[in-house]
């Protein structure tokens, strides 16, 4: 299974590039298909190993989670938690335009960016959806990769509190991205008491990463897209 939008490329292969698809994975919609992959998904970030041993333990709890509840339920709380308000919303664009129609033209240029590295959206995709922006984001180089999350990490931050404040185990995932970002997250608290191997190892997924200050949560601020000279790699997952 590929993880995400589009065709799988080269950028996978990058340490830390799978670990953004799981995530991206992690944060759509649990279907059938999705929770059928659960298993495969935890082998996945295990052997990127590009995440500490505490937040893979909340990741798996998330994975236990999703796998032990009804189908119905994990597909009805997810529905609740994403889609019923602007504070979780995935869709980042709304933290950031709101309603107004800045966010038509935003939509427009980030659109653009994704083609122009192979990334190709269906219909009923759009470019601000976190876990789409994921995708891309693990199709580049290490060093746009991260400067790409360093972008959006005050966005990252104001959802992770408003899914802490829910006491959601979906935190884990915001949490994770942050980590990758290289911003201090808080750990979240599971329910389950999920063993690890040991010899996980855990280094930082992206060398070097900013240690800038964060907007508080619920403040909009203006995603920067950044053009590079160069062509961005070319592939894009699914």
């Amino acid at each position: 299974m590929a993880f995400g939008t589009g065709q799988a490329g080269g950028g996978a292969r990058r340490k830390g590039a799978m670990t953004l698809r799981v995530l991206a994975a992690l944060l759509s919609y649990p279907d059938a298909d999705l929770r059928s992959h659960l298993r495969e998904m935890s082998e996945l970030l295990a052997s990127d190993a590009s995440l500490t041993h505490g937040r893979m333990a909340e990741l798996l709890a998330l994975m236990r989670q999703l796998a032990d509840s009804e189908p119905v339920d994990a597909e009805v709380a997810y529905v609740e938690l994403f889609d019923r308000g602007r504070a979780t919303s995935l869709y980042l664009f709304e933290h950031v335009h709101g309603d107004s129609r800045d966010r038509g033209p935003a939509m427009i240029d980030l659109g653009e960016m994704y083609a122009k590295a192979g990334l190709l959206l269906t219909h009923d995709e759009l470019p601000d959806y976190l876990p789409v922006m994921l995708e891309f984001i693990s199709t580049q180089p290490s060093r746009e990769a991260r400067n790409f999350l360093d972008e959006i990490a005050h966005l990252l931050n104001a959802i992770f509190a408003a899914l802490q404040q829910r006491q959601s185990a979906y935190a884990s995932v915001l949490g994770a991205l942050l980590d990758l970002a290289g911003r201090k997250a808080e750990p979240v608290e599971t329910a389950a008491d999920v063993e690890l191997d040991e010899s996980w190892s855990e280094p930082p997924a992206f060398d070097g990463c900013s240690s800038q200050g964060q907007a508080r949560p619920g403040q909009p601020q203006p995603v920067r897209i950044v053009r590079k000279p160069d062509n961005p790699r070319q592939g894009a997952a699914r």
